[in-house]
């Protein structure tokens, strides 16, 4: 008898890329036992090498580039007939752009716009989008001039009387771009039938899980990791774009995660945190479920410190490089502690190449504190096991986190922790095996750092503690019991195929 399928969708992680995402994912399919798997991968280019060794539980794998010159079409094969393709394009004229599309897009305009709508609008609105695709080309509708008209038109009645009611016609460009690249799953219709379709953020990659339930029927589910909006307007208030687009996008976001949640039959969280921003956001807590984060205790395990560094202080972490992890407060708490120990010495690995801008802002902040022979960027490694006793205690200084891997890994193999207090990382570091400090305090951090360099006896008590937390509350059975235990569980929900609004009714 074959297995039930899940379709595990994932956006710039596995298997393509690395991080905590891709961590947990590549556990889930290697470890889990009564499901097959099939990943959709959305990335922002298209990528050509796995980066880790698919299991046998997984059968296939979608990818969707979003932000390549070309469309996804172009280098994939999503399995449609050629006749239908250039049907669909044929089919696509100015009538039916104006008939059966137009009212559609505009009520997603309106939509995104409003702050009084219920969300099951904006399920019936997908479920349109998804219907007219079925039968009509992507490019050839987003790019027809009536599109543009009613954007322009639309968003004039909603941009009068906010603080910058002048946007530029380059920042309405944009706004439509940023549309066209969001929905491109949508020209993906081609989804395969599954009996479970997995989230792994509540953001626009639930689109191929809508078309699957549209479709088929299946149940959704969700495992948030970090907060999706929560971390998606961390980044547009730093950001430096125009409030026009800020806004579109903080408007956008939200109204999809609020659609995530509507639709999800079960919301797992891999920590408490998370659930206070999904009851913002309309999630329903009859819904919410936690699974913490596991590891496999026999590979992380104490060890020696390598020879070479036995004698040096030794901070290590493990973080790719870019924004969110904060390499720069780390950086600043490097020099608070070499005041006090000169030979400190900071060991960084992680992607490099992740965000190249910020890469040299963090080789910058080193040079300018002087810290060329105390603070260094190793580069990836694929043994974290070993990475982690290569040091004293391990360092942790994002701004937004789940529940984090490399904290419960360095708690796994002894090695305390000093770590920003975001996400879930208080509900695993509590203050017998470590320290929490707040996000982008480098002198409280680098405190912490000089407290456990410089007490070898609370250093060590703390790391035995860390390890007795991880066998009784994050070990990897643990973990994939649970989620065999949801699949069992969803695999069962009777599907019923929601009923489509015609279009005509819609408008």
């Amino acid at each position: 008898m074959a297995k039930p399928s899940v379709l595990l969708i994932m956006e710039g992680t596995y298997p393509f890329n690395g991080g905590g995402v891709s961590t947990w994912a590549h556990i889930l399919c290697n470890r889990v036992s009564n499901v097959d798997f099939k990943l959709y991968s959305i990335n922002a280019s298209f990528e050509t090498e796995y980066k880790y060794k698919l299991s046998d539980n997984i059968n296939e794998v979608i990818q969707v580039p979003l932000w390549t010159p070309d469309e996804p079409y172009d280098y994939i094969s999503y399995g449609e007939e050629y006749y239908k393709t250039v049907a669909k394009k044929e089919w696509t004229n100015d009538e039916v752009v104006a008939q059966k599309f137009i009212p559609i897009f505009k009520s997603l305009l309106e939509f995104i716009y409003s702050d009084d709508r219920d969300i099951e609008d904006l399920d019936i609105i997908f479920h349109q989008l998804w219907f007219y695709f079925e039968d009509y080309d992507y490019k050839e509708t987003i790019r027809n001039e009536q599109v543009w008209l009613t954007y322009r038109d639309t968003l004039a009645k909603f941009i009068i009387g906010e603080r910058n009611p002048d946007a530029s016609l380059i920042d309405i460009t944009i706004g439509l771009r940023w549309i066209y690249r969001f929905l491109i799953p949508l020209a993906i219709v081609n989804i395969p039938k599954v009996d479970v379709s997995h989230l792994t953020l509540s953001g626009f990659p639930v689109i191929p899980a809508l078309i699957a339930n549209y479709k088929y029927g299946t149940p959704i589910i969700l495992t948030e990791h970090g907060v999706f909006i929560r971390e998606r307007l961390l980044a547009i208030n730093n950001s430096e774009y125009p409030y026009f687009l800020k806004s579109l996008l903080i408007r956008f976001s939200e109204a999809i995660t609020r659609l995530v949640y509507h639709k999800a039959e079960v919301i797992i969280s891999v920590n408490k945190f998370n659930q206070k921003w999904e009851k913002w956001y309309g999630a329903d807590p009859s819904k919410f479920r936690i699974i913490y984060n596991g590891i496999d205790p026999e590979v992380f395990k104490p060890g020696p410190k390598p020879p070479h560094l036995k004698d040096i202080p030794t901070v290590v972490a493990l973080a790719r490089i870019f924004e969110l992890k904060d390499i720069l407060t780390m950086i600043r708490s490097c020099a608070v502690v070499k005041r006090s120990i000169p030979e400190v010495q900071y060991l960084v690995y992680g992607d490099n190449d992740a965000v190249p801008d910020y890469t040299k802002e963090c080789l910058e902040l080193i040079a300018e504190l002087g810290l060329q022979n105390n603070f260094k960027l190793m580069g990836p490694r694929n043994n974290p096991q070993e990475v982690f006793l290569e040091g004293d205690i391990s360092i942790l200084t994002s701004i937004s986190e789940g529940f984090p891997y490399t904290v419960i890994e360095s708690m796994g193999c002894g090695i305390p922790v000093v770590s920003t207090d975001v996400g879930g990382v208080k509900e695993a570091l509590d203050n017998s095996c470590g320290f929490t400090c707040k996000p982008k305090d480098a002198e409280e951090i680098g405190d912490n750092v000089l407290k456990l360099l410089l007490d070898d006896d609370l250093r060590k008590s703390m790391g035995r503690n860390a390890r007795e937390k991880v066998l009784n509350n994050f070990t990897l059975s643990k973990f994939i019991g649970e989620y065999e235990a949801i699949y069992d569980d969803i695999v069962k929900i009777p599907r019923a195929k929601k009923k489509l609004t015609k279009i005509e009714d819609f408008s």
